[in-house]
């Protein structure tokens, strides 16, 4: 996968224009690279395209520890979108890694993430009875 086709994976998935699909792709990755260890968020941009590789790199050894209401937050003010958006978009950036890495490498990223996070990069239906 290369950074367009990442790109067009995060616009089709959340219905935004490429530019702020790519604004959406860099925050997350961003934020993503914020609340995983050093090591992992190396890993992780090992396998990115090139042009994604920059936002994955960890400002800390040691992860950040919050939920997801600041990962939203974050991701919505960096990349300037509602909240709602930003939501979607980190699911849909989440997807497009889930397809760009190793189902070993996107194991270990989720593996790394609060509970609450999980539901949004494994969105599991409500049970319906």
């Amino acid at each position: 996968m290369d950074d367009n086709e990442f790109i067009d994976s995060v616009a089709r998935r959340t219905g935004a224009s490429a530019e702020q699909a790519t604004a959406i792709a860099r925050a997350t990755l961003t934020t993503l690279a914020e609340r995983i260890d050093g090591g992992q968020a190396r890993d992780l941009a090992d396998q990115l395209p090139e042009g994604m590789r920059a936002y994955t790199f960890a400002p800390h050894e040691a992860a950040e520890r919050f939920g997801l209401d600041v990962f939203v937050e974050r991701v919505s003010g960096r990349a300037d979108v509602d909240p709602e958006l930003a939501e979607i978009g980190i699911q849909a950036v989440l997807d497009t890694i889930r397809t760009a890495t190793t189902a070993d490498e996107y194991d270990d990223v989720i593996a790394h993430l609060p509970a609450e996070l999980w539901q949004v990069a494994d969105p599991v239906p409500p049970y319906d009875g």
